[in-house]
């Protein structure tokens, strides 16, 4: 099938949209019905973090923008699990004729969806009948055995969540006796330490690994958080996202000792010279690598050591009498000194 979605012109008329949305609201829904990982069943995988990636927002106020339509807006619904969104009126807009590119399309898709409460979610919208057929047909595989599973995963799933005010009472509960099962299981485990003392001395190797491994990916994170939100506040350019992917790209692909210093420092010094471009902050940046200027330590103090060098030049270098000094040029002398 061709790779284009189509959005109708009574997209800005429609009364949801022009009256009960933000315009950040409209510049998410129209990114969910268009953007590359659209599927031509209405339901695709997808992240938070690649949302914001994507769209130049923080992965906090995607977050909020997914429960908003989640549970406000009622458009959409996400399994975090799976990795599922599934947009409730995708039928309005990609479901003209059923032609058997079309259905073969939408079959071999639907055979590769994880969730099958999404399918049932999306059919609900469908008033074709061609369509409804073939969408009812996959809700029907595995229903006796799998509604207890759906039930229980939309029971301890926010997301799926259909209503905005289910979200305070029942939740609150669910969360409480959660704890509590949470911690009498560390307490038994604490019991089972204390009998085996040389096991907290002995960790499995694996484990370390993991654990590093998560600690770095939550450093880099914050690292790219920092740097982006840099950018953002500083005119560099919110919505330029290659230019941020480029400059990201150094976190992982140079010789710096401190990666997200180093950009920071770079992103400052354009600042101060109001040469706020990409091809300016990755000139500092390649200078400072081929210097072999590694950290901050180094690029300051690299910085203070030609200081000096430069003062002594402009206060012993004779200016020619008769000429007009250049500009820019400090002259340190004396009154009444002879030249």
């Amino acid at each position: 099938m061709a790779k284009f979605r189509k959005v109708s012109t009574d997209f800005w008329v429609n009364p949801i949209h022009s009256e009960e949305m933000t315009p950040d609201d409209r510049h998410f829904y129209l990114y969910l019905l268009t953007n590359q990982r659209t599927k031509q069943i209405g339901i695709y995988k997808t992240t938070i973090k690649q949302i914001a990636f994507d769209m130049g927002y923080t992965i906090e106020f995607i977050q909020t923008l997914m429960e908003r339509f989640i549970q406000l807006h009622r458009l959409v619904r996400y399994n975090p699990k799976t990795r599922e969104l599934a947009i409730k009126n995708w039928a309005e807009y990609n479901f003209d004729r059923a032609g058997k590119p079309m259905m073969d399309c939408i079959f071999s898709e639907l055979k590769e969806v994880q969730d099958i409460s999404l399918i049932q979610y999306v059919a609900e919208s469908i008033h074709k009948p061609e369509f409804r057929k073939l969408y009812d047909s996959f809700c029907n595989i595995e229903e006796s055995t799998s509604s207890k599973e759906v039930s229980h995963h939309e029971e301890n799933n926010t997301y799926l969540a259909p209503v905005w005010e289910e979200k305070d009472e029942t939740l609150t509960t669910r969360q409480t006796i959660r704890g509590q099962e949470e911690e009498k299981e560390e307490e038994i485990e604490k019991d089972i330490e204390k009998e085996k003392p040389q096991e907290v001395f002995q960790p499995k190797l694996e484990g370390n690994l993991n654990n590093e491994h998560h600690v770095q990916d939550k450093q880099k994170m914050k690292d790219v958080k920092e740097i982006i939100a840099f950018w953002d506040n500083n005119g560099f350019g919110f919505s330029n996202v290659n230019a941020k992917e480029q400059l990201l790209s150094w976190l992982d692909d140079s010789r710096f000792l401190q990666p997200k210093a180093v950009i920071l420092k770079a992103l400052t010094i354009a600042c101060t010279n109001n040469k706020r471009r990409l091809s300016y902050v990755l000139g500092i940046l390649k200078n400072w690598e081929n210097e072999s200027l590694l950290t901050v330590e180094e690029i300051d103090s690299y910085q203070e050591n030609q200081k000096p060098a430069a003062n002594n030049w402009k206060t012993t270098k004779p200016v020619p009498s008769g000429r007009d000094i250049p500009s820019g040029f400090d002259q340190d002398i004396s009154e009444g000194e002879d030249w």
